[in-house]
């Protein structure tokens, strides 16, 4: 029996795992009544849970008939692969432009900041990513790398053991720390929003294969090793290499990596 006191939030993530973990298939239909009598509670905070979820885009409602696991396609996929590759290399490459500017040009208030007086025109954005950087890699104080190489250490040797179900629980604990460091909460909730629906069109397809092993992407501690250091360039070479992987592992880019061949990093 769940506790009343947080009702909706718990049938929410419960039933998020139960899609995540592919137990809940996509494309399957459902009804309020048949997810309340199925956690023992009333129907108010099942339908709330539903259209919190139905919001994050992992069910669609059906008019007078419930709701709907969402289907995920594999342009969907690519879509939101680039979409998070674009805001996370965007954050990097601001980084990198805060730390290298072009020759000839000062650092100092005369030059002015990207967008301000002095600087180029449209450079707003690539100093809002250097800005929300530079909160990301000040952030990292020595509690907070150890709590992310946990997460980290964790989610590779799930993935190294081709254990997709743990994979996934830290593999979002690490990304959802790691970008909470960006202090931007719309840029925090946007990116967790498309790793879960990510995994979401993922994890059917890499079921059908017999083993995960060396299939799934490890390269956690690479990438936070280049933030903690920050060594923005090899941040942005690790995340490519990750959305490369990600495209790969579903046939999206028509390769799915064999189990022999090494992954780390990728």
């Amino acid at each position: 029996m769940i506790k009343r006191s947080t009702l909706r939030s718990q049938i929410a993530t419960a039933l998020r795992d139960e899609i995540l973990a592919g137990r809940l298939a996509t494309g399957r239909d459902f009804t309020v009544k048949e997810i309340a009598e199925q956690y023992g509670v009333s129907a108010t905070p099942v339908r709330e849970a539903l259209v919190d979820l139905a919001a994050q885009g992992l069910l669609d409602v059906e008019q007078h008939r419930g709701f709907r696991v969402h289907e995920f396609t594999l342009a969907d996929y690519r879509a939101m692969c680039e979409a998070r590759e674009l805001v996370v290399d965007g954050v990097f490459r601001g980084v990198e432009g805060a730390a290298d500017p072009p020759d000839g040009a000062s650092r100092g208030p005369a030059s002015g900041h990207a967008g301000g007086p002095g600087g180029p025109v449209g450079g707003g954005a690539a100093s809002a990513g250097g800005a929300v950087a530079r909160r990301a890699f000040g952030g990292l104080g020595p509690e907070v790398v150890r709590s992310v190489r946990r997460r980290a250490d964790a989610a590779e040797r799930a993935a190294r053991a081709g254990d997709l179900d743990v994979l996934i629980a830290y593999d979002l604990r690490y990304w959802r720390e790691l970008s909470g460091l960006l202090g931007n909460p719309y840029v925090c909730d946007f990116l967790d929003r498309l790793r879960i629906q990510c995994w979401v069109y993922a994890v059917p397809v890499l079921r059908r294969h017999a083993s995960l092993r060396g299939r799934l992407w490890s390269g956690h501690n690479t990438l936070l090793d280049a933030v903690e250091s920050g060594d923005a360039r090899a941040a942005r070479e690790v995340v490519a290499a990750y959305n490369r992987h990600a495209l790969a592992q579903v046939g999206a880019d028509g390769a799915v990596p064999r189990p022999e061949e090494d992954t780390e990093g990728e």
